[in-house]
């Protein structure tokens, strides 16, 4: 409680010097109270306080607080697409929490904005306006290419997910293509020659029918995701005759209906890789819908590692380090606010065995 204060007349506009003086401090004390920094006894602190309610102070404007110290204390963190798809996505879910862990040891605001090519210059814009101090890019994509420019002559300190890969994003990459890699020999040695691949669809929130069967290394230089390039060259380096099949989208549904595509020709894989563990979930649909038994006819892999625990059995694929690239990223944003300047690093990734692969009939 403040003790023998008396109410100031009413104004039309407090403000913290009104404050100072029903507290009996200097103005500059009383603004160390909305501070994280500076020192005063906690006893002072309360007086401003109780003084600040009984006038009806709300504290110190955040924006002329920002424009005096240059700093927003928020990050952005930008999702291609939309928010309602990055929430259903594991993947991006698990980045996140990882992400925000960090964030919030280093005392930030957080703001989740997102990203579609449609909106073009009016997402643009709105980006543009946004009071931020630096922004991390949370999914991948192609997507974010035309909002760099004004990233950058804003000179935001700006940290990548997988990409974009471009000038002056700092990035936490995943080594995909050696991880597929890996996943192909695998489906190799068991003895696997047929193999369909279902592929990540290069359209965000994309939800439309499959592509064309197209040959594993048709005009990959063409495709602008490095993500989903990469990983069909190393699946090529092993199979070099493998088919595939671009999903409408890249969760669930999109990866049975795709799945289904391959699985209805006349002769049909005796594998699919599915380029993430949603699409070959939504593969396993596919063969169950035909009864077809996995592993025993057909072998289905995934990729990234996502927790799946409606899915009831263990998923063959290749596990990122999904809540440490978040982290990773989230210290780089600590580090290049402080003045630093960390290097891009690339994450291992880790194949994993479950029981939905096996040899051929």
């Amino acid at each position: 409680m403040v003790k023998s204060m008396t109410t100031t007349p009413a104004r039309t506009s407090v403000t913290l010097a009104d404050v100072a003086a029903l507290a009996k401090v200097s103005t500059s004390t009383a603004s160390l109270a909305y501070r994280r920094t500076g020192s005063i006894t906690e006893r002072t602190r309360a007086r401003i306080l109780a003084a600040a309610a009984e006038i009806g102070y709300a504290g110190p404007n955040p924006t002329a607080r920002s424009l005096k110290s240059g700093r927003s204390g928020i990050v952005g963190i930008i999702i291609a697409g939309t928010v309602r798809r990055a929430f259903q996505n594991p993947v991006a879910m698990a980045t996140m929490a990882g992400l925000s862990e960090a964030l919030d040891d280093i005392d930030v605001g957080q703001l989740l904005l997102s990203h579609r090519s449609e909106s073009g210059d009016r997402s643009a814009r709105l980006l543009d306006g946004m009071p931020v101090d630096a922004v991390v890019f949370l999914t991948r994509g192609e997507e974010f290419d035309g909002i760099l420019p004004s990233m950058r002559a804003r000179r935001l300190a700006m940290v990548g997910v997988e990409g974009p890969h471009e000038e002056g994003v700092t990035l936490v990459d995943i080594d995909d293509a050696s991880g597929m890699a890996v996943l192909a020999r695998h489906v190799r040695d068991l003895g696997h020659r047929r193999v369909g691949v279902v592929m990540r669809s290069t359209r965000i929130d994309a939800n439309g029918p499959p592509g064309p069967f197209e040959a594993i290394d048709a005009d990959l230089d063409s495709i602008s995701n490095r993500t989903i390039r990469e990983r069909l060259r190393a699946v090529a380096s092993v199979f070099p005759d493998a088919v595939r099949v671009e999903a409408g989208g890249r969760e669930l549904d999109s990866g049975e209906i795709a799945a289904g595509r391959l699985l209805d020709q006349a002769v049909r894989p005796t594998a699919i890789l599915a380029q993430n563990d949603m699409l070959a979930v939504g593969a396993l649909r596919a063969a169950a819908a035909r009864g077809i038994e996995v592993p025993r006819d057909l072998t289905v892999t995934g990729f990234d590692g996502a927790d799946l625990p409606l899915l009831g059995r263990r998923l063959t694929t290749v596990e990122q380090p999904l809540h440490e690239r978040g982290l990773q990223a989230g210290r780089m944003v600590g580090e290049l606010l402080a003045g630093g300047a960390p290097s891009s690093i690339v994450l291992p990734v880790a194949f994993r065995e479950g029981d939905t692969s096996g040899p051929p009939r």
